[in-house]
């Protein structure tokens, strides 16, 4: 197998999915520099698409309630771009028959249900089982590519896979110091209690509990951010914080939410997309996960350097109301002797 000129990698879903697949557009692109590389990508994602360095072109994945005409159109896209290689980072049957119909030479992905019918080279992953990183499983579809050419993988590039220039992210920070007379040594901590379709997550009373606990055990300032449709839980969460803080809310542009992001001490949220854009910044991370299989921490991890991420979960999953059993002082100590000791 020769290395195409022009390849296409998709991960259509959510954001923090497409976060976690951020190692593995490094690793193709360090790999096969005059590559072109072409991504699949909702809308929504396309402006983070955009900030990655590795990722040359975006397709972007328009949905159409008619199955039919939905495929028909994505195909023609994909036709258009002349790929010669696809790798499906997320797989499904639409995006499957689309690749197969605009003929794209070599189709690569997760050997799953109907789609992989209608790929060419697959990879048995297993990926129910949660038996490593999500972030792994894509890097392994990228790896079995390259060896697919009989080259051996080159060592992917180390976090952080996102950032932004010095000077404007030190200017945003100071907007912020001088707005709220923080101190020098004053932690900026960041908390984003909604769920972002995550089904479970620690109640805004944890979290507030939480906050509190921390601000007990070193000098913090709090900010609660809010996307789309939080405003609500930010609010609540806001009238249970005892210690200096406020609200954040984004509802419009991703990149100038990330921005803000990067001049943050520590992240603090569910497993929820902001927590993966943290991650990918390379922040500090304490995340909290449920005990379900499909939804662990190892399933789940950030991308940022080991030594910047934490995680909390219960012992055993049997319902909604694990998260309860997470010792939310214990936590907070944690995380304080961790980033701020």
């Amino acid at each position: 197998m020769t290395t195409p000129k022009k390849i296409l990698v998709i991960r259509n879903d959510k954001i923090g999915d497409f976060m976690l697949s951020w190692p593995s557009f490094s690793l193709l692109k360090k790999q096969y520099p005059e590559a072109e590389i072409t991504a699949l990508v909702p809308e929504y994602t396309a402006p983070l698409a955009e900030q990655c360095e590795w990722i040359d072109k975006i397709i972007i994945d328009e949905r159409n309630p008619s199955l039919f005409s939905d495929i028909s159109a994505l195909s023609k896209k994909i036709k258009a771009a002349n790929i010669g290689i696809s790798i499906s980072l997320f797989s499904e049957t639409r995006t499957a028959l689309s690749l197969w119909l605009a003929r794209v030479p070599v189709r690569l992905g997760p050997a799953t249900k109907l789609a992989q019918l209608f790929l060419n080279s697959r990879l048995r992953q297993n990926r129910s089982q949660s038996a490593k990183p999500e972030y792994e499983y894509n890097l392994d579809l990228i790896k079995y590519y390259i060896g697919l050419n009989a080259d051996t993988p080159v060592a992917v590039p180390e976090p952080p896979y996102l950032s932004f220039n010095s000077p404007e992210v030190t200017a945003l920070k100071n907007k912020l110091v001088n707005k709220y007379s923080l101190s020098d040594n004053k932690k900026i901590v960041f908390i984003h209690p909604g769920t972002g379709g995550s089904a479970i997550n620690l109640s805004t009373e944890q979290y507030a509990e939480l906050a509190n606990f921390i601000s007990q055990m070193c000098d913090a300032y709090f900010v609660i951010t809010a996307g789309p449709g939080e405003i609500t839980v930010a609010k609540k969460l806001s009238a249970l914080i005892n210690s200096a803080h406020h609200i954040h809310s984004s509802t419009s542009d991703i990149i100038v939410f990330c921005k803000f992001l990067s001049i943050g001490d520590l992240f603090i949220s569910g497993s929820t997309g902001p927590l993966h854009i943290a991650g990918a910044l390379n922040l500090n991370t304490a995340a909290f996960y449920p005990a379900r299989r499909s939804a662990t921490s190892l399933r789940w991890q950030t991308i940022n350097s080991p030594e910047k991420r934490l995680c909390f979960s219960p012992g055993n999953f049997t319902g909604e109301n694990d998260m309860m059993q997470i010792d939310i002082k214990e936590s907070a100590s944690r995380i304080v002797n961790t980033f701020f000791s």
